[in-house]
């Protein structure tokens, strides 16, 4: 197995930007960023033409990808064609998300995610369930017949599921659980996140304090930052304990409402991340698709029911992470953080995930041109075909 030494171009290693670097990488394991001075004699070189190198990204709401929906068929083929269509266009690690279904898809979620792991399907953080416990007055594309309360035997089996994955992540209204679900799961080791919720501040911090971490889709479909009335936004945006999931596609939310967020939780704890909730479409040219025998279309960047409703996003996130750059928003190092280390982080996979460090996975991007153009794609230190962004 050799070594193998990147050059030419600036490394981002989740953290740190740094120049005149080599990463090394040995099989399908960074061995470490050093100075291109310090080369070991033996590694062979492989010049990049300037750009930049970073890790893979991390996306921690995916619902689909490659023409197929995890909500269509719970079985690691799915995981496979969702995880190498991201991979396609530069994320190389993802938590499939399940849509609000019923018990027994849920279930069948849960096996085909551990499935997929133990038979070494890499890339898969995990799982994320997306309902079923949620508001009917914040269900945005969820199936309303299939909402309902937290009962006891979901409980069990988001418990049992909580050993048996890596990861899982719920999202859940805090109004149709109570306080001791939420400790239980949190406690657990389950990334609770609130979304889908029409809570007022004070039930969405009394849910932090029982241990949720995360809100999902920051400012959609949950209550609003009002002047007497905070809501779910408001809790994301002042609690430290919390982190939020944003879409950065200029559709789900307007660019001031985003750096008003930006702003807000510069000095908190928790911290933003940005997330693609991309659909089947992702990594295709197909102009819809169904979710749970519903039409979606996808027109003009967006992806509606026959009534308007957003369903999830036609996105990726490079593209987020331009969106960000391009509105003034961040820097582009903030943003590269916001798709690698803080994602992986927030779920418990830094930095084998997220991070170009001596032990991290060899997935790793080059970008020509960080702002324009698709990058090169190695997942465990193999090239991937690209998809053009």
């Amino acid at each position: 197995m050799s070594l193998i030494a990147y050059t030419g171009a600036a490394i981002f290693d989740g953290t740190t930007r740094r120049h005149a670097h080599a990463l090394l990488i040995e099989g399908a394991q960074v061995q470490g960023v050093i100075p291109e001075h310090d080369l070991p004699a033996h590694a062979e070189i492989q010049h990049l033409n300037g750009g930049l190198i970073c890790p893979g990204f991390v996306d921690l709401q995916v619902n689909g990808g490659g023409g197929v929906m995890f909500n269509d068929a719970q079985t690691p083929a799915t995981l496979r064609k969702m995880r190498d269509a991201h991979a396609s266009l530069g994320t190389t690690a993802i938590l499939p998300t399940l849509i609000t279904d019923t018990p027994q898809a849920t279930e069948a979620a849960i096996e085909a995610v551990e499935a997929a792991i133990r038979g070494g399907l890499e890339g898969i953080l995990g799982l994320h369930l997306e309902g079923p416990h949620l508001s009917l007055a914040r269900k945005g594309a969820h199936d309303p017949a299939l909402i309902r309360p937290m009962e006891d035997a979901d409980l069990a089996t988001l418990l049992q599921a909580a050993k048996r994955l890596p990861l899982l992540k719920v999202t859940l209204a805090p109004e149709s659980v109570t306080a001791a679900q939420i400790k239980a799961l949190s406690s657990a080791g389950v990334l609770v996140s609130l979304g889908h919720s029409d809570a007022d501040f004070e039930t969405c911090a009394k849910a932090a304090e029982a241990g949720a971490r995360c809100v999902t889709h920051l400012f959609n479909a949950m209550s609003q930052l009002g002047s007497r009335s905070p809501g779910l936004v408001g809790a994301a945006l002042t609690l430290d304990s919390l982190s939020a999931g944003v879409i950065a596609d200029g559709i789900h939310v307007h660019p001031q409402s985003l750096r008003a967020a930006f702003a807000a939780k510069t000095a908190q704890t928790g911290a933003l991340f940005l997330v693609s909730d991309a659909m089947a479409v992702a990594g295709t040219q197909l102009a819809g698709f169904t979710l749970n025998a519903r039409q979606i279309n996808r027109r003009d960047g967006r992806l509606t029911l026959a009534d308007g409703t957003l369903a999830g996003a036609d996105l990726d996130l490079p593209t987020a992470l331009r969106n960000l750059v391009n509105w003034g928003i961040s820097s582009e190092d903030q943003a590269l953080k916001m798709v690698t280390a803080i994602p992986a982080t927030l779920a418990g996979q830094a930095p084998l995930y997220g991070s170009l460090t001596a032990g991290s996975r060899a997935d790793f991007l080059h970008f020509p041109d960080l702002l324009n153009g698709a990058p090169a794609v190695w997942r465990g230190g193999i090239p991937v075909a690209t998809t053009p962004i």
